[in-house]
């Protein structure tokens, strides 16, 4: 099995080109909808992160804005939040992998897969980017999305010259969508060729 890591900043279009992996039969770990579960009504982590920033969970688990108001201005309060969330994620993680030992390749949708030093565990990198006047306006189209919140979750991610540099793959999605699916279908034929050989 090859596992792909796919990665890229906020408003790059990185759920975009994962559902592409997806629809072209190659199994998805998407680490942003097992974290929204947890932390959704009932969900395993919103006893922990209550306790710990109070006032941030309700019925329906946790308020995402709430949370984000108490920890995007602090990285060791953020750091606090990541010893609760990133275990939880982990075993999830390594329950979908166990699910499809027997597929040829997978990938791990992670947003923060170089912040977190997901990149070790994986055996290829793809980055989904586009050119930062697209980024900021997708970003800034977000409900509940501001030109402050946008540059406080920047300070978080890995630089998107970074993150291509230390790319195996770049995914381009400020083209035409047909031409970001073909990237996808690109990456699929090199990685089984590489399986094959």
């Amino acid at each position: 099995m090859i596992v792909l890591g796919l990665t890229g900043s906020i408003g790059m279009g990185k759920s975009t080109v994962a559902r592409m992996f997806a629809d072209e039969g190659v199994p998805v770990f998407d680490a942003d909808a097992t974290v929204r579960r947890l932390q959704g009504p009932g969900g395993a982590l919103v006893p922990a992160i209550e306790a710990a920033f109070p006032g941030t969970t309700g019925p329906d688990g946790v308020n995402r804005d709430a949370l984000a108001e108490k920890v995007l201005h602090d990285r060791a309060i953020l750091r606090q939040l990541e010893t609760i969330v990133h275990p939880a994620v982990g075993a999830e993680r390594q329950a979908f992998l166990a699910a499809n030992a027997d597929r040829p390749l997978v990938v791990l949708d992670i947003p923060l897969l170089f912040e977190t030093g997901g990149d070790k565990m994986v055996d290829k990198v793809a980055v989904v980017s586009a050119d930062e006047d697209i980024q900021q306006m997708r970003t800034l189209a977000r409900p509940g999305m501001t030109p402050e919140k946008f540059a406080r979750i920047l300070i978080h991610q890995t630089p998107d010259a970074e993150k291509r540099a230390r790319a195996d793959f770049i995914i381009p999605t400020d083209v035409e969508m047909d031409d970001t699916r073909e990237s996808v279908r690109r990456i699929i034929a090199c990685l089984a060729e590489s399986v094959d050989s």
